[in-house]
């Protein structure tokens, strides 16, 4: 039986609003590689204040970018 997890909608919201991760990197200063690592789901936390960026810049809500999956 497989674990539960956290899963990172950052790619399936930045599709959605036709943006590119590079121009997200600028909007919310921080670097495309850091934004990759949390969009590829390699993160192992993420700290509020780059959440309410991550949401202004993308105009949703941290339920948006994350959501919990049962095994």
């Amino acid at each position: 039986m497989a674990e539960p997890s956290i899963r990172v909608r950052l790619d399936d919201v930045l599709k959605e609003r036709g943006m590119t991760l590079t121009e997200l990197s600028h909007r919310v200063q921080i670097t495309v590689v850091n934004l990759s690592i949390l969009k590829n789901g390699h993160a192992r936390a993420i700290r509020f204040s780059t959440l309410m960026r991550l949401c202004d810049a993308l105009d949703c809500q941290p339920g948006d970018l994350i959501t919990y999956e049962r095994s």
